[in-house]
């Protein structure tokens, strides 16, 4: 079974090593690359560090279940696609999993078949809206890739092109933490170590054309990097 893209990479989260074994291995095979955490608190740590085009995320776990997971994660507006698993098939459960943002459900004993299908039908979904639509949205910012123009509600903004490539960057990520590294990488093609301040002087620079109404969008993550959040 072919996956939708071989560079898709998933988490995984589930307290049973049996299960993250089990799952890690068919995914690899159908050309996925996986990373996993073995509870909520330990994924939250692993998503600050890479982000995931998938999660697939067990309900029962200790310290932080599936559902408090996901909840954290909406919240700061992390909206990556998550398919949720668990060992009973209770109604409440899918529902409740589905209205803090889950796209699929699957319940224990699953068959390896049919979770690889529906990953890949989630990642489909979740290519195709990309390319339909050219504009990034936070909250009451635009981005659209297609014009180069970036607006807050009906006011266009002017950002020089490298300001647009940096905003262009965390808006793709909304919600996930980019690294100084990989933002360097992106957006000036800096691949190697250097203290360069480039890119704390250009994110001040978008804070000033940003920020309005006592709005915040753009926050930083001491020691690791930045993120674009939709503002309280």
């Amino acid at each position: 079974m072919n996956a939708i893209s071989p560079k898709a990479h998933i988490l995984v989260v589930d307290d049973e090593e049996g299960v993250r074994d089990l799952l890690g291995d068919a995914l690899r095979v159908a050309g996925y690359s996986v990373s996993s955490a073995s509870e909520g608190m330990s994924a939250l740590t692993a998503l600050r560090g890479a982000a995931a085009d998938l999660l697939i995320i067990d309900i029962n776990m200790p310290v932080m279940d599936g559902f408090e997971l996901l909840e954290q994660l909406r919240k700061k507006g992390d909206h990556t696609p998550a398919l949720m698993l668990s060992a009973r098939g209770e109604r409440a459960d899918v529902t409740r999993g589905l209205r803090l943002g889950a796209d699929d459900y699957v319940t224990k004993p699953f068959g390896l078949e049919e979770l690889l299908l529906r990953v890949g039908a989630i990642l489909r979904r979740t290519k195709a809206a990309i390319v339909e639509n050219s504009v990034l949205r936070c909250g009451a910012l635009a981005l659209d890739e297609d014009q180069h123009k970036v607006f807050y509600a009906d006011d266009e903004i002017e950002l020089s092109p490298t300001e647009f490539k940096l905003l262009q960057e965390l808006m793709r990520s909304k919600g996930r933490v980019l690294t100084k590294s990989a933002l360097l990488r992106d957006v000036w093609e800096i691949d190697f170590e250097t203290e360069t301040s480039v890119l704390d002087t250009y994110i001040s620079y978008l804070r000033k054309k940003l920020n309005r109404d006592g709005l915040e969008f753009i926050r930083t993550v001491r020691g690791v990097g930045y993120q674009i959040v939709e503002p309280a």
